[in-house]
């Protein structure tokens, strides 16, 4: 699970787009935030949580 956690394969996160700079913030916490920052309330998009999920399978060697 480490190499998806993070804000931006949050389902919270949200992007706003100004004249000068995209800001990144979470819906959840009520606050600024950066893709790269960690969070114990982390909650992943379906999608990750698919990639997720299809890392953790194992492959058949036939």
């Amino acid at each position: 699970m480490n190499d998806f956690h993070c804000c931006a394969t949050c389902r919270h996160i949200k992007v706003e787009k100004k004249s000068e700079r995209i800001k990144y913030y979470c819906s959840r916490l009520g606050y600024e935030t950066k893709t790269t920052y960690k969070f114990n309330c982390w909650s992943p998009k379906d999608h990750v949580i698919r990639l997720m999920n299809k890392k953790n399978t194992p492959k058949n060697d036939k």
